[in-house]
């Protein structure tokens, strides 16, 4: 088995009197991607904001690199983070600065590297991203959406990250430019080793790159396992998710075989 990376355990998410998630524990493995998936209201982007360390859960706890978030001195934590990437779904640019800067910002508050090493390593980023130097000193607002995700893409990797999460990393891009987007992001997986946590909704980004899905449902992991043996869960979710005509054409993209008749799979 891999080295884990992150670890929840029993994990209680309540706001109030609404409780979204009830005892849920889900390890990620290095260099896998596990994709989070569930409907609305499902509490995936409250997952991933706890393993970000932004939000405390009501119970439990949420372990990264073996170290319990909210937990221990600030000063350790703060490095800590900077062995994660994280792409928002929008892409979160600052407006007000330029592609170059907005890359280079990372590194800036690091404080250790100089100007010339920063524009070195920004227009480096931006190469691996496919992102020309030409536009680094363009704004967001000169952006496509496929560029603002491969900038902010190009930032999330800014710091060298081991682990990079993704949330909703596809929406708002066209078929062809979220085709272009997903083959990125495998190799990108491929070529540095990463260990990727993305929350998607977008069913054939997330049969053509995840190792592993995770599903939401009832305040809980209702499955944890690869594509092929969640396709084959017997819950409400997961019928309407995979296996209607979205899911037959996910599946034939991907070069998978779509799934067959429902049975049980280990949450």
């Amino acid at each position: 088995m891999s080295e884990p990376i992150i670890e929840v355990r029993h994990l209680w998410s309540q706001f109030g009197r609404q409780v979204v998630h009830r005892d849920l524990s889900l390890t990620v493995y290095r260099g896998e991607i596990i994709s989070i998936v569930g409907g609305s209201g499902s509490g995936k982007t409250v997952l991933l904001r706890q393993m970000l360390g932004l939000e405390r859960p009501a119970r439990g706890e949420v372990c990264v690199f073996g170290r319990r978030l909210h937990e221990g001195d600030p000063e350790e934590l703060r490095v800590l983070r900077n062995r994660w990437g994280v792409l928002f779904q929008e892409g979160a640019l600052f407006s007000a600065l330029n592609v170059f800067d907005n890359v280079a910002l990372p590194l800036r508050e690091l404080k250790t590297v100089d100007e010339a090493m920063i524009r070195e390593l920004v227009i480096m980023k931006l190469s691996m991203v496919s992102i020309e130097p030409r536009h680094a000193y363009k704004m967001p607002a000169e952006l496509s959406g496929g560029m603002v995700k491969r900038v902010a893409l190009a930032r999330a990797l800014a710091l060298e990250p081991e682990l990079l999460f993704l949330d909703e990393p596809t929406a708002g891009l066209d078929p062809d430019r979220s085709e272009s987007f997903v083959k990125l992001i495998r190799s990108l997986h491929r070529e540095l080793g990463l260990t990727v946590v993305m929350v998607t909704h977008d069913l054939d980004t997330l049969v053509a790159l995840s190792d592993r899905v995770a599903v939401l449902a009832d305040q809980r992991l209702v499955a944890v396992g690869t594509v092929a043996e969640i396709a084959k869960h017997d819950h409400p979710f997961v019928r309407n998710f995979f296996q209607g005509e979205r899911g037959r054409r996910a599946f034939e993209a991907a070069g998978r075989r779509e799934p067959a008749a429902t049975g049980p799979v280990e949450a």
